[in-house]
């Protein structure tokens, strides 16, 4: 009980510096939606997850603008932008980096992990070892090298692309490793009309290697983005909601169709984008639709489905509805 109170306490966040707030973070949106045509859903999904503080996992088939999304995302708020291309030759130290030896000693060279928005491109291309080094990375928000710690920045977020549908050559990502990812967003193919904007948008000069043709205005700034993290922190959140959230995840437990449910960690999880998302509508409160509709997000990555199920085309979403539908929304 004293855990429900302590989450319900530190929800102080007024109604005005609740709209306050969301202004400024659909001024961040509104940037991202000028250039990630057709992608709304994930563009909610993501920036809730980075309010959150939580690393995203991204899955689509090439050319549904993964990259592009974390790249005019760390334009919208004028964050450092890293990209590290996974491969089965990568090592850990070409994501942490390395000690060199010079003329004054031995001195740290920073990896590419060290930036604010690291985008870890085809991450199920890179060996187990690598994987763990990212692994600490995320988990802990430092590298150790050399037995001495380096810290990250602040803002440090990771998002993770993976291609649902090559399997050459990839390593599948450990449970381990994916329940350290806040969500899963998945991007699919754009809608007709979207796709002719998209060619519209080219034939007017847009070009996706290149970031000035994007168009998209900085709006935010990195102490920005830490206010909005402070106030996800105090939306208030219900008893009953808590017991909500916790209802879903011990569901995925028990649910005959998943052969592996969800950890604690996807409870907490849940419970810190639903206040995020809460704070996007401008509310100091979060809801039972919050918490309903982000919970796909958020589980999905987590649960397995029974394989003969599988077989049969039953898809995670599909036995995270079932779940969903089972559990009464508090009124």
């Amino acid at each position: 009980m004293a855990g429900t109170e302590a989450v319900v306490i530190a929800g102080t966040l007024t109604d005005a510096e609740a709209d306050a707030h969301a202004r400024g973070a659909q001024a961040v949106a509104d940037q991202l939606r000028g250039v990630v045509l057709g992608q709304d859903a994930a563009i909610r999904e993501a920036l809730a997850a980075l309010l959150a503080r939580g690393h995203v996992l991204l899955e689509g088939v090439p050319g549904t603008a993964k990259t592009l999304l974390v790249r005019a995302l760390s334009l919208a708020l004028g964050l450092e932008f890293r990209r590290i291309q996974f491969t089965p030759d990568l090592m850990p130290a070409d994501i942490t980096g390395v000690n060199l030896f010079g003329t004054g000693g031995f001195s740290f060279r920073p990896g590419p992990i060290f930036g604010d928005l690291v985008l870890g491109d085809e991450i199920n291309r890179a060996p187990a070892k690598t994987q763990a080094a990212l692994l600490e990375a995320m988990q802990e928000r430092r590298v150790t090298v050399d037995g001495t710690s380096h810290v990250l920045t602040p803002a440090f977020t990771v998002f993770a692309t993976q291609n649902p549908i090559e399997f050459e050559g990839t390593y599948p990502l450990p449970e381990a490793e994916l329940d350290r990812f806040l969500i899963k967003v998945v991007l699919s193919y754009p809608e007709v009309r979207v796709e002719e904007g998209i060619l519209a948008r080219v034939l007017g000069g847009f070009e996706a290697d290149d970031p000035t043709s994007y168009g998209v205005s900085t709006v935010l700034d990195a102490a920005g983005l830490a206010a909005l993290r402070d106030a996800v922190r105090r939306v208030r959140v219900e008893p009953s909601l808590v017991s909500y959230i916790t209802a879903i995840v011990r569901e995925t437990r028990n649910t005959p169709s998943l052969t592996l449910g969800a950890s604690p960690r996807a409870s907490v999880a849940l419970l810190k984008l639903a206040q995020a998302g809460a704070l996007l509508d401008g509310r100091a409160y979060v809801t039972p639709d919050d918490v309903k509709g982000l919970a796909p997000s958020v589980l999905r990555h987590r649960v397995s489905v029974a394989p003969e199920l599988e077989l049969e085309g039953v898809s995670a979403d599909a036995a995270l509805r079932s779940v969903l539908e089972k559990i009464e929304a508090p009124r």
